[in-house]
C-alpha cells in the first residue's frame, strides 16, 4: 500500500508548484494538535513518535521540512497497523512493551521494510471501520500531496479479444476494469436495464436505448460509484478491491446464449459474455483471487442468481478451485404475483413479468441454472428467474438487497403512481405486496430489506445512509463477509452485534425514516413520510381505527419510522 502511494507521488513530484511554508507543528499535545487524541498518544509513548519529532525539528533546521513531516506520518502508519496487527489486548502489545531499546529499534526498522505485508486485522477497529478508513486516507494524502491525484479512480474500458461473443446488434461485449494491485478481492457488478422479448420491442429498445444493445458509443472510462467507489468514505469496505463493471448490452436478463445470424436479428448472449470476461480476468490477476464477488443491480442483481453457481463452476473447471464465489443481488428479488390490473401483453412495461419471461426465455435461447431446472416441468425453466424460486437451489452465498415496496415491480403490476392520490384498491394491493416481498425473504440467511418505495440502491453515492434496524448497508455486507470467514476457519455461529438478516416490519412505503428523499412529481419540493403518505391518499383517523391507535399517536410513530 504504502509502495503505492510512493509511486503516484514520485509520478508528480517534479511538477509541483511552489509551497507554502509548513504549518507548526506542536510539540506538545495542545488545542492546536488536530491528530486523534488516540494517535497523539501513541506518538508520544513511542520511541518511534519521540524520534519522529527529534528527526522533524532537525530537519526543519535544515531546510528539509517535507521529508521529515512525511517520516512522521510514516511513523504513525506503522504504529496504527501494529496495533491493527496486535489487535486489543493481544501479545503483540504486550511484547512491544517487554523488548528493550535495541530490540525496539531493530524490531521498527524490520517493520518499515515490510509495510506492505503487514497482515491486517481489522478486528481491532471493528467498531469504528469507516472513521479508521477516513484516517488512513487522510494520512496517505499527507504523506504524499499529490497522491489522490495520481492513483487511477476510473475504470476502464476492455472489449473482449473473442469477438464472437456479441452485444445485441453484434458488435463486441467488454467490461471496465479498475485494478487494485496487491488486493485478492475482485467485485464483478453487473449492469441492469429491463429487456425486450420480440423483434418488435427490442426494434423499439435499439431506437430509444441503444446502449443496452450495442458497444459502439460506450466511453472509454467510468467512475465507480457506490460499491463501486475507490473512495472509503464512500465505500467503507470494498473500496481497495479489483473493480469489474459488466455494461448490460444483451438485454436477456444475462441470460442468453444465441448468437446474431441471418435467422436472428439480434444476438443474445449474457449468460456467454459473463463467462468470456471471467476467462480474460484470469489473465489479469483473478487467479490469485481470494474472493470473487459477483454483484447486479435489477435485471443485474437477476443475473446474480442465475449465474453465480455457473462462475464458481467456471473458475473450478479452470483449476482455481481456491476462490470463494459470491452473490450480491440487488433489486433483482421480482415476484411472479397477480398484477392489480390485468393488460395484454404488449411491451416490458404492461406485460405480465410471468408472460414477459417465458416468451423471453424462448427468443433468447436463455439458459438457467441446471439444479433450478430439474424442479421444475420442461417448458417452465422461466421460474428459475424469480429470486424466492431459484435461491433454494443455489450453493454459492448470495447476499439479498430488496426494497419492500420496488418501483420496478409496481411498475410490471400495474400500479402507477402518477402523482395522483391512489385509489383505496391501490393502496391496499401496495400494502400487500410489502407483505409477500416480506414473506418470501424470511428464509433468506443474508438479507437487507427497507420499506422504501425506490429501485436499485448499492451504486448509489448514498447507499451508505440506508439503514434497517439502526444497521446500514456496508456495515451488513461486512458482518456478512466475516461470518462467511468465521464459518469456513472454524464453524462459529454467526457474528454477535453483527446482524445480517435486516427486514423493515412496518408496513407502509417509506415508513423508515432513512429511506431515499421523496420529491413531489410537479412541484420538486421534498417530502416527509407523512406528506409521503397523505399524498398517496392514506387516511391517518381510518388506518389509526383499524390498529386501535389515537390518530396523533399514529402519525408520531410514522414521523419516528417505529
Amino acid at each position: 500500500m504504502l509502495a503505492a502511494w510512493e509511486r503516484a507521488a514520485g509520478s508528480c513530484a517534479g511538477s509541483r508548484a511552489a509551497e507554502p511554508a509548513p504549518p507548526a507543528l506542536p510539540s506538545s499535545p495542545t488545542a492546536a494538535d488536530p491528530r486523534p487524541r488516540g494517535w497523539r498518544g501513541g506518538a508520544r509513548r513511542s520511541a518511534g513518535g519521540a524520534a519522529g519529532r527529534r528527526g522533524l525539528a532537525a530537519a526543519a533546521a535544515n531546510g528539509g521540512w517535507r521529508r521529515a513531516a512525511m517520516g512522521t506520518a510514516a511513523v504513525h502508519l506503522l504504529l496504527l497497523l501494529g496495533l491493527l496487527h496486535a489487535g486489543p489486548g493481544g501479545e503483540g502489545r504486550k511484547g512491544w512493551r517487554r523488548r528493550g531499546p535495541a530490540v525496539r529499534e531493530r524490531g521498527e526498522a524490520a517493520a518499515a521494510a515490510a509495510a506492505e505485508s503487514f497482515p491486517l486485522d481489522f478486528t481491532a477497529v471493528e467498531g469504528n471501520m469507516d472513521s479508521f478508513m477516513a484516517q488512513v486516507k487522510s494520512l496517505a494524502q499527507s504523506l504524499y500531496p499529490c497522491s489522490a491525484q495520481a492513483l487511477p479512480h476510473d475504470l476502464r474500458l476492455h472489449l473482449l479479444h473473442n469477438a464472437s461473443v456479441t452485444c445485441n446488434d453484434g458488435s463486441p461485449a467488454g467490461y471496465y476494469l479498475k485494478e487494485s494491485k496487491g488486493s485478492r478481492r475482485w467485485l464483478l457488478f453487473l449492469e441492469g436495464g429491463w429487456y425486450c422479448f420480440n423483434r418488435e420491442n427490442c426494434d423499439t429498445r435499439y431506437d430509444t436505448m441503444r446502449r443496452l444493445m450495442s458497444s459502439r458509443e460506450w466511453p472509454a472510462t467510468r467512475v465507480g460509484t457506490g460499491i463501486l467507489s475507490s473512495q472509503p468514505e464512500e465505500n467503507p469496505h470494498w473500496w481497495n478491491a479489483n473493480m469489474v463493471f459488466i455494461p448490460y448490452c444483451s438485454s436477456d436478463v444475462w441470460s442468453g446464449a444465441s448468437s446474431k445470424s441471418e435467422k436472428n436479428e439480434y444476438a443474445f448472449m449474457g449468460a456467454l459474455i459473463i463467462q468470456e470476461v471471467i476467462k480474460e480476468l484470469v489473465g489479469k490477476g483473478l487467479s490469485t483471487a481470494k474472493v470473487l464477488l459477483l454483484a447486479g443491480s435489477s435485471a443485474g442483481g437477476t443475473g446474480v442468481l442465475l449465474n453465480v453457481d455457473r462462475v464458481a463452476e467456471q473458475l473450478e473447471e479452470m483449476g482455481y478451485q481456491g476462490i470463494q464465489v459470491r452473490g450480491l443481488a440487488d433489486s433483482g428479488w421480482f415476484l411472479d404475483n397477480k398484477q392489480y390490473r390485468r393488460t395484454d401483453c404488449i411491451d416490458t412495461i404492461t406485460c405480465a413479468p410471468t408472460e414477459a419471461i417465458r416468451r423471453g426465455i424462448r427468443y433468447w435461447n436463455g439458459i438457467v441454472p441446471e439444479r433450478c431446472k430439474l424442479q421444475f416441468k420442461e417448458g417452465e425453466e422461466w421460474n428459475c428467474f424469480f429470486g424466492y424460486k431459484i435461491y433454494p437451489t443455489l450453493r454459492c452465498p448470495v447476499f439479498v438487497v430488496q426494497w419492500l415496496f420496488d418501483e420496478a415491480q409496481l411498475t410490471v403490476d400495474n400500479v402507477h403512481l402518477t402523482g395522483q392520490p391512489v385509489q383505496e384498491g391501490q393502496w391496499l394491493y401496495i400494502q400487500n405486496l410489502g407483505r409477500e416481498l416480506r414473506n418470501t425473504l424470511k428464509d433468506v440467511t443474508a438479507s437487507f430489506a427497507p420499506a422504501c418505495l425506490s429501485h436499485e440502491i448499492i451504486t448509489r453515492n448514498h447507499w451508505t445512509d440506508i439503514q434497517v434496524k439502526g444497521t446500514s448497508l456496508p456495515r451488513a455486507l461486512h458482518c456478512w463477509d466475516r461470518s462467511l470467514h468465521e464459518s469456513n476457519k472454524n464453524g462459529k455461529a454467526p457474528l454477535k452485534g453483527c446482524p445480517i438478516h435486516l427486514i423493515d416490519s412496518c408496513p407502509w412505503p417509506h415508513c423508515n425514516p432513512s429511506c431515499p428523499t421523496i420529491r413531489d412529481q410537479f412541484t420538486g419540493q421534498e417530502m416527509n413520510v407523512i406528506q409521503f403518505l397523505m399524498h398517496m391518499g392514506f387516511d391517518v383517523q381510518k388506518m389509526a381505527q383499524q390498529q386501535g391507535l389515537e390518530p396523533s399517536k399514529l402519525l408520531g410513530m410514522l414521523s419516528s419510522g417505529s
